[in-house]
């Protein structure tokens, strides 16, 4: 099966508007079947990675932190910006130690998402960090106000039905750790 009839063509785009962590570019394209021109916001952002770090005794470390989007506390994985030229296996070790001050042992790539295809152009790596302990002081970003939190991992079913954990992104990375483990335990 092709997807060839679901395919816009490309009319004219404008240039991007850069806001700091991402641009805005607006864009004209033509619908497959009537060809009549519509006009298209797209976020264009670098990666992002989450990392889902269970501790040796299956607790998962959690963040707390205020989001503007939706103007309340958020409780998430650590994870952030892959910076240019970064891997982002690099970037998820980075932003695990200065978000939490926690590295971990041992590294597997979960899975790799659309972060919101249909407004943003970027992907998201999802990683599992076993055997993460805590070793070193946080270094926070100048506009990061994060609590850290450990939890058990047994208790994540309960926080995400009670609607405590709900970006998206981090419920895919639970997603992942159970397709993977075939439960919520360690794989």
């Amino acid at each position: 099966m092709t997807d060839d009839r679901l395919h816009w063509r490309l009319i004219d785009r404008e240039p991007p508007t850069d806001y700091q962590i991402f641009q805005v570019r607006r864009q004209r394209s033509a619908h497959p079947e009537t060809g009549e021109a519509h006009r298209f916001s797209i976020i264009e952002s670098v990666p992002f990675v989450n990392v889902l770090a269970l501790t040796r005794d299956d607790e998962v470390v959690l963040v707390r932190q205020f989001r503007h989007g939706v103007q309340r506390v958020s409780v998430e994985l650590p994870g952030g910006l892959v910076d240019p030229g970064e891997h982002p296996r690099a970037a998820a070790e980075r932003e695990l130690r200065e978000e939490t001050g926690f590295i971990a042992a041992r590294w597997e790539r979960l899975g790799v998402v659309d972060a919101n295809p249909a407004i943003q152009d970027n992907q998201c790596t999802l990683f599992l960090a076993l055997d993460a302990e805590r070793t070193a002081e946080r270094d926070l970003d100048a506009g990061e106000v994060i609590e850290v939190e450990i939890t058990p991992l047994a208790e994540i079913p309960g926080r995400i039905a009670a609607g405590e954990i709900s970006h998206t992104l981090v419920m895919t990375a639970f997603f992942f750790l159970l397709d993977r483990a075939g439960g919520w335990r360690r794989p």
